[in-house]
């Protein structure tokens, strides 16, 4: 008796494996195993099925969606059971509970006085407990100046994730004694900026941030130095497109740009000088020979730099240009 137990318990492992390394099998298959065609998925039967031939390679296949339909943005969002991911660019991670300021219940109906009352000293309450100590009132605070810094710079979502974690690894490895809270948020989200490959100049961060250009610069070296911040110097191509648009130039003159800083950078100018200088000074001189209608005035005026400079530059482009061309 106990042989045949153990003889019957074995037979259906191994059955059981054979069924898990089919079905496995099925699952890497990428081509029909009878003509070699293409295999598709039809979700709506569950069914995976060559497109040459017709053959159903596997059958009752797991939806792992959602059991409920939504046929609008709305509906969606009304019927997801799940919330916000976690994001580095708030101080608790986006996992603490927020009180909305709209004083209605559920069914939209509005609060009576003692009602708003108590929610207003819920609200003030559940503020004071978002931030337990002196280091999260320090994080909550820079993290809001880098959103606002970065809102009012044009820069996408994942700057702002990149300079909240520089700034958050500046606060645990203590850099901040000494130093301005904005300083060196303001540091965080130009470092993020070029790491991204959407630089802005040290004027346009200055103008936006609540610190001088000098603290600036002296606090962005520290934070890279200390932090070993991989940064390559700004290339002046990637201002190019901003430049462009912001001029409302056309696509042949962001074209001639790039070709006269790539022919700078073979001919060995572009070390040593200003990359927003030189890219204001290939957007002019492309759009001299592109005959598009662009003063030395609005470059300056979009490029936050001289005139002198662009004047300076751009002969040196054009020279460089033709002794490209030459060569």
């Amino acid at each position: 008796m106990p042989d045949t137990t153990i003889r019957t318990y074995s037979d259906e492992t191994t059955t059981e494996r054979t069924e898990t390394t089919e079905t496995t099998e099925t699952e890497n298959l990428t081509t029909c195993p009878e003509c070699g065609g293409r295999l598709e998925s039809d979700t709506e039967h569950g069914e995976t099925v060559c497109s040459a031939c017709g053959l159903v390679v596997e059958e009752d296949s797991i939806d792992r969606g959602p059991e409920w339909r939504a046929f609008d943005s709305a509906e969606r969002d009304q019927k997801s059971r799940v919330g916000a991911p976690t994001t580095k660019m708030m101080h608790d991670k986006g996992l603490s509970t927020n009180i909305g300021w709209q004083d209605k219940d559920a069914y939209g109906r509005a609060l009576s006085s003692r009602q708003r009352a108590k929610m207003q000293r819920l609200r003030t309450w559940n503020e004071r407990f978002r931030t337990r100590d002196s280091k999260e009132r320090n994080l909550k605070q820079a993290l809001g100046e880098i959103d606002r810094m970065s809102s009012a710079l044009g820069l996408p979502k994942n700057v702002r994730e990149t300079a909240s974690v520089i700034y958050r690894r500046a606060l645990a490895e203590d850099l901040l004694p000494g130093r301005s809270i904005e300083g060196v948020a303001t540091s965080a989200v130009y470092a993020a900026a070029r790491q991204a490959g959407t630089p802005r100049s040290l004027d346009e961060v200055t103008m936006v941030s609540r610190i001088d250009k000098m603290e600036l610069t002296r606090t962005y070296r520290y934070v890279v130095r200390q932090l070993n911040l991989e940064i390559k110097p700004a290339d002046p191509e990637s201002y190019v497109p901003r430049f462009a648009s912001d001029l409302d130039l056309s696509d042949e003159v962001e074209r001639r740009a790039r070709e006269l800083l790539k022919g700078a950078r073979e001919a060995g100018l572009l070390s040593g000088k200003s990359p927003v200088g030189l890219a204001a000074a290939a957007i002019y001189a492309a759009a001299l020979l592109s005959n598009e209608k662009v003063t030395q005035s609005q470059v300056s005026d979009v490029a936050n730099i001289s005139e002198v400079t662009i004047r300076n530059r751009y002969k040196e482009l054009l020279e460089a240009s033709e002794v490209t061309a030459a060569l």
